[in-house]
């Protein structure tokens, strides 16, 4: 049995605990929070009463003798805590996307691990949502052909959705030498730059070129995102990402305010791809929206129905495949490379936006930070974003009362007891 310690006991932990609460092969025996209080009250939720907490993870590192360590802390956070899990002796480490706030906290992460022999995982799991699996497979099998463009569009929506703190799990997001970018471009982002490659079957772009606007006072967005991938062939590839504002659209989710669609053409059909954050709604059960619908030959095909769209399993299935890769001792998805990629891909957009240019992946570099020609600047100040996000979370409490009023509630996942 691997024994498994959290450092971290924030939001996103009420979801990456899943997978080894499910697991048969894993167990969590320590969490470490410097909220003592609010790891106590998560662990009497998730069911885990005998694990041990700790203030410092430095002293669970020095008293427990761990397997895994799964790292659900603030960016800047990441490359320091690595190191010091790594030359602590634990056999993995998991880190939440995005791998870290620069590109080389990244590098100095990939190589502690790599000099210790460590496993590292950067912890993404929009590519492990099952129908977004069915859409890969469909994808390398060529159902719609050559892959040849790509298109993303995130909404953020209105209406209920998970209860979280605006003030501790949001204001450090908008301070660049936390987050490294913005909350939506590249804290969210990331997610959708992984697909970007991942369904198109690329390991980075060739060049970048972006329009981001910061008129709410709050988030990076909304935002227009345009890349070409590096190919030979002919006719070029391209892809394409947007984040839209439509905060009063009403649009209930059991997680976070937002939702996800995505549209493939190929040289023989078009894939469209609908939800996953918000999947298990609503719209979910529309026949207008199938998790994926092809078009080829003339016709118009679904897949994916029968599987489970809540978001939750997008979770627990990348908490398996890394309990699977420290088991038997293969690589995971994300590795420490991969998770680097990402990061670059993710910054690209800023600088564009920045200096009204095209960008390059190679201009995105830890020389390049060093000699500061590709840092992303900061956009909001924590005073200003203070006020606006006050602001702001009076408008989503009002929207949660309208919804309350129309029979719309949050309903909470559960966990084995």
């Amino acid at each position: 049995m691997l024994r498994v310690g959290l450092i971290g006991t924030g939001v996103i932990a009420n979801l990456n605990i899943l997978g080894y609460i499910y697991s048969q092969d894993a167990e969590v025996v320590a969490v470490a929070d410097t909220n003592k209080k609010n790891a106590r009250e998560k662990l009497e939720r998730w069911g885990l009463r005998t694990a041990k907490i700790y203030k410092d993870y430095n002293k669970m590192l020095e008293k427990e003798d761990l397997d895994i360590v799964e790292v659900l802390t603030p960016h800047h956070l990441h490359a320091p805590m690595t190191v010091n899990i790594a030359k602590a002796g634990v056999k993995a480490i998991s880190v939440q996307k995005p791998m870290a706030h620069t590109i080389r906290d990244c590098e100095k992460m990939i190589k502690v691990c790599k000099n210790n022999d460590v496993k590292l995982k950067v912890f993404e799991n929009f590519v492990f949502a099952p129908h977004i699996q069915k859409a890969k497979e469909l994808l390398d099998n060529g159902i719609i052909g050559e892959r040849l463009n790509f298109r993303i569009n995130t909404v953020l929506t209105g209406g209920p959705h998970m209860p979280y703190s605006l003030l501790n799990s949001y204001l450090w997001r908008v301070q660049v030498d936390k987050c490294g970018g913005g909350p939506l471009v590249y804290d969210d982002g990331i997610h959708k730059f992984s697909l970007a490659l991942w369904l198109m079957d690329q390991e980075r772009v060739k060049r970048v070129y972006s329009w981001i606007d910061f008129f709410s006072g709050t988030m990076d967005g909304p935002s227009n995102i345009f890349w070409e991938y590096p190919t030979k062939e002919e006719p070029p590839k391209f892809g394409s990402m947007e984040f839209s504002l439509a905060p009063n659209m009403y649009f209930p989710s059991n997680y976070y305010a937002c939702e996800e669609f995505i549209e493939i053409s190929g040289t023989k059909g078009m894939m469209w791809i609908n939800q996953c954050t918000s999947g298990g709604n609503f719209l979910s059960e529309s026949t207008q929206y199938p998790p994926i619908a092809v078009y080829v030959n003339g016709k118009v095909q679904r897949y994916g129905e029968e599987l489970p769209l809540d978001w939750r399993y997008s979770f627990i299935n990348s908490t398996e495949h890394f309990i699977d890769a420290v088991k038997n001792d293969t690589k995971p998805l994300y590795n420490g490379d991969q998770g680097k990629n990402l990061s670059i891909f993710a910054k690209m957009p800023y600088i564009s936006n920045q200096e009204n240019r095209e960008v390059y992946w190679d201009e995105i570099s830890s020389s390049g930070e060093a000699e500061g020609f590709c840092l992303v600047e900061p956009f909001f100040s924590k005073a200003s974003s203070l006020y606006r996000m006050i602001k702001y979370n009076r408008k989503v409490k009002k929207d949660r009362k309208k919804g309350r009023k129309e029979g719309l509630v949050h309903t909470d996942f559960e966990y084995h007891e």
